[in-house]
C-alpha cells in the first residue's frame, strides 16, 4: 500500500471512529451503516470532491447527496474531517437543538436536501445533474451515496431510467452494497452483477469494486469522471460494521451504537485527527439577480369562457419570459396541463419527465438546489403518487411550484381514476405549504405570478373545463386573501367556494335572491393560508357558513374554513357540501349534480338550513 493509499485508509478509519463516537454519545443512531461506507466517503472527500465549505452556494461546487440518510454519522464525521464542524459539535449528534440530526437536513448549510426516506437521493440527484448539464455554465459533478436496501424502491429505478435516457455524465451513484438491511439480508445480498445488469440495462456505465480498497475506489471514481456520455454506477462490496468484530457483517446490529465504544475504537486503531483540505472549484462571480418581476401576463375579457388550465400555461410562458430562472417540468401530459405553452416558447427550459411522478417532483427539488425556480405539472390525481417526495421537499425547504390539473368531478366522462379529489387535503397537510385554487383565467394568471414571489412548496389547482371570466384582468389576488363576490346588509348566510364551485355558488345566489333570500358568496381562492379575517367577519355577519367544494370532505375547503376558528373563538353554524360519492362517467354538469355540489344543491342546502335555523 502506498503512502497515499495508507492516508486514505487511515482517514476511513477515522470516519468509522467518529461515527462510533457520535452514536455512542447520542445513545442511538446508525453506526454500522456508516462504517460500511467510510472508505467510499474518505476517498471521495480527499481526492475527488470539489467543494467550498465557506461558500455552499458556489455554482461550481460538486453536490454530495447522502441518499442513505440514516448514515448521517458518516456525513458529519466527514464534515469534521473537512474542518466544517468541530469535534464538540460532532458529539451533539441527535441532541435537542443540534444541527446534526438523526437524518441530515438543510439546517446544515452543506446539506442540499433532507434524506432518510429511502429511495429519494438518486431521483433528486437526477434533477441536480439535469440542471447542471442542460442549464449551468460551470461544470460540476453530482455524487449520490446510496444504500443497497433502498434499491428495492421503484423511485430509484425511475431515476436510473431517466438519468440513462438523458445521458447525465456528471452523475455518479455510489452503491454501498453491504448485504444487510434493517431486519436481515437484502434481496440480492452481495450479488453485484445483479445490480450491475440492471444499471447497464438503463444505459449506465458500471464499475464493480472492493469498497474497502482505497486504491480501487480511487480508480473507480477516476473512471467515472472520465465517462462523458452516460452516468456511472459504482457498485462497492462492503461490510456493515466493518472493522469491529462485535458488529461486522452481523444481523441485529442495525440502527444501534456499537456495544462497547472504547473497545471498538481501540480495535480500529484509536482516535485520529486527520484534516482534509477539500479541493475548491474554480473561482467565479455570481451575477446579482434582478429585483422584482416585470411580467406581461395574459389578459382575458370578462364573460369569455376559458379553462384555468389554459390560463396556467399561458401565464407560465409569460413568467418564463420575465424570469429567466423559471423552468417547467411535466409528466407527459403537457398538452392537458397546458405547460406545452411554456415548452413551445422556452424549449431550452422545459423538461419532460414522462409518466414518473416521483421523479417529476424529485427533479423539481434537484433543480431548485441549483437555484432554478421549477413549475412542475401533471394531473392533480397523479401528484398523490409522489406524496412522500412532496413531504420530504418541505423538510428540505425546497422552493418548488406544483400545478395539478383535471381536479374534481368536474372533469366529466374520464371517471374517478382521473379525478383529483384528495389533492387539497394532501397539500394542505404539508408543512409550510401554500395552496391556491383559482376560479377564472385572470385569477389564475395572477396567482401563477404570485407563486414566483412566495417561498417553500406552492400548489395551484386548475380545472379542465372552460368557465366564465368574472374578474377584470387588473384585479389582484394576494396569497392569503379572498374575494367577497355577493353581499348585502340582509344576507342570511355566506356560501364559501373555490374553483369551479364559485360559479355554482353565484348561480345559486342568483336563484335564492330571486326568491327574496339574499346570501353572500366568498371566493376562497387561497385555501392555505386561509383568509381568517374575512371568514370570521362573514360568520359574525350572517351566522352561518356554507362551504361547497369539488373535493372529498376530509382535508379540503371545509376544513380550511374551520382553521379560521381554531384559536378558541366560537365556531359558527356550518353546512358542508363535498364529494362523498364514488363518481362514474358522466358529463361535468351531471357529475356536479350527482355529487351534490352544483347550484341546485347549494340552493337546496341553504333553504334547508334557513328553514331549520334561519328564523
Amino acid at each position: 500500500m502506498t503512502t497515499a493509499d495508507q492516508y486514505l485508509a487511515e482517514l476511513g478509519q477515522q470516519l468509522r471512529v467518529d461515527s462510533i463516537r457520535a452514536t455512542s454519545a447520542a445513545g442511538s443512531g446508525h453506526a454500522t451503516s456508516s462504517m460500511s461506507a467510510a472508505d467510499l466517503m474518505a476517498v471521495l472527500l480527499a481526492r475527488h470532491l470539489r467543494y467550498d465549505f465557506d461558500w455552499p452556494e458556489h455554482p461550481g461546487n460538486d453536490r454530495l447527496i447522502l441518499s442513505k440518510g440514516h448514515a448521517s454519522p458518516l456525513l458529519y464525521a466527514a464534515y469534521r474531517a473537512a474542518g466544517a464542524i468541530s469535534d464538540e459539535e460532532l458529539l451533539t449528534f441527535r441532541k435537542l437543538g443540534s444541527r446534526l440530526e438523526g437524518h441530515p437536513t438543510p439546517r446544515l448549510p452543506w446539506v442540499d436536501v433532507a434524506t432518510g426516506s429511502l429511495g429519494q437521493g438518486l431521483p433528486i440527484g437526477v434533477g441536480v445533474a439535469l440542471a447542471g448539464e442542460r442549464l449551468g455554465e460551470m461544470k460540476s459533478r453530482v455524487w449520490v451515496l446510496c444504500g443497497d436496501s433502498e434499491l428495492a424502491e421503484g423511485s430509484v429505478w425511475e431515476a436510473f431510467e431517466h438519468a440513462g435516457y438523458e445521458r447525465l455524465a456528471s452523475l455518479t451513484a455510489i452503491l454501498d452494497i453491504n448485504r444487510l438491511g434493517q431486519r436481515g439480508p437484502t434481496r440480492h445480498e452481495w450479488d453485484l452483477d445483479a445490480y450491475a445488469h440492471r444499471a447497464r440495462a438503463f444505459g449506465w456505465h458500471t464499475v464493480e469494486v472492493d469498497g474497502h480498497d482505497p486504491a480501487a475506489i480511487d480508480a473507480a471514481y477516476t473512471e467515472a469522471e472520465g465517462v462523458s456520455d452516460r452516468p456511472t454506477a459504482i457498485l462497492a462490496r462492503t461490510m456493515k460494521g466493518r472493522g469491529v468484530r462485535s458488529v461486522q457483517d452481523l444481523e441485529g446490529k442495525h440502527g444501534k451504537p456499537v456495544p462497547d465504544e472504547a473497545e471498538a475504537i481501540e480495535e480500529l486503531g484509536g482516535r485520529r485527527e486527520l484534516r482534509v483540505d477539500v479541493r475548491r472549484p474554480p473561482a467565479t462571480t455570481v451575477p446579482r439577480p434582478a429585483g422584482g418581476i416585470d411580467i406581461e401576463l395574459p389578459r382575458y375579457a370578462v364573460g369569455d369562457e376559458v379553462a384555468t388550465r389554459n390560463a396556467y400555461g399561458e401565464a407560465l410562458a409569460a413568467l418564463g419570459a420575465a424570469l429567466p430562472t423559471v423552468v417547467a417540468l411535466d409528466g407527459e401530459v403537457s398538452d392537458s396541463t397546458r405547460s406545452e405553452f411554456f415548452a413551445k416558447r422556452h424549449p431550452d427550459r422545459f423538461f419532460e419527465f414522462y409518466i414518473a411522478e416521483q421523479e417529476l417532483v424529485a427533479g423539481a427539488v434537484g433543480m431548485a438546489v441549483r437555484g432554478w425556480l421549477p413549475y412542475a405539472s401533471t394531473f392533480a390525481a397523479f401528484l398523490t403518487r409522489a406524496h412522500d417526495f412532496l413531504r420530504m421537499a418541505t423538510v428540505s425547504g425546497a422552493d418548488i411550484c406544483l400545478s395539478g390539473s383535471h381536479a374534481g368531478v368536474a372533469i366529466g366522462e374520464d371517471g374517478p381514476s382521473q379525478m383529483g379529489l384528495e389533492d387539497l387535503a394532501m397539500f394542505r397537510s404539508l408543512h409550510d405549504s401554500t395552496v391556491l385554487y383559482p376560479c377564472d383565467a385572470n385569477q389564475t394568471a395572477q396567482l401563477v405570478a404570485e407563486m414566483a414571489e412566495e417561498s417553500g412548496l406552492r400548489y395551484l389547482r386548475t380545472s379542465r373545463g372552460a368557465d366564465p371570466v368574472i374578474y377584470d384582468a387588473d384585479e389582484r389576488f394576494p396569497v392569503g386573501g379572498s374575494k367577497l363576490l355577493r353581499s348585502s346588509p340582509d344576507d342570511r348566510l355566506t356560501v364559501v367556494a373555490a374553483g369551479v364551485t364559485v360559479h355554482e355558488a353565484l348561480r345559486a345566489a342568483d336563484e335564492l335572491a330571486a326568491e327574496g333570500v339574499p346570501v353572500a358568496v366568498i371566493d376562497l381562492y387561497s385555501v392555505k393560508p386561509v383568509d381568517a379575517a374575512a371568514l370570521r367577519e362573514a360568520a359574525e355577519r350572517t351566522g352561518c357558513l356554507l362551504t361547497v367544494e369539488d373535493h372529498r370532505p376530509a382535508g379540503g375547503l371545509g376544513d380550511a374554513v374551520l382553521d379560521a376558528f381554531r384559536d378558541g373563538r366560537e365556531v359558527p353554524r356550518l353546512v358542508r357540501l363535498a364529494v362523498e360519492t364514488l363518481p362514474g362517467s358522466a358529463t361535468p354538469e351531471e357529475q356536479l349534480r350527482a355529487a351534490g355540489i352544483d347550484s341546485g344543491a347549494i340552493a337546496t342546502a341553504a333553504r334547508r338550513y334557513l328553514a331549520g335555523y334561519g328564523a
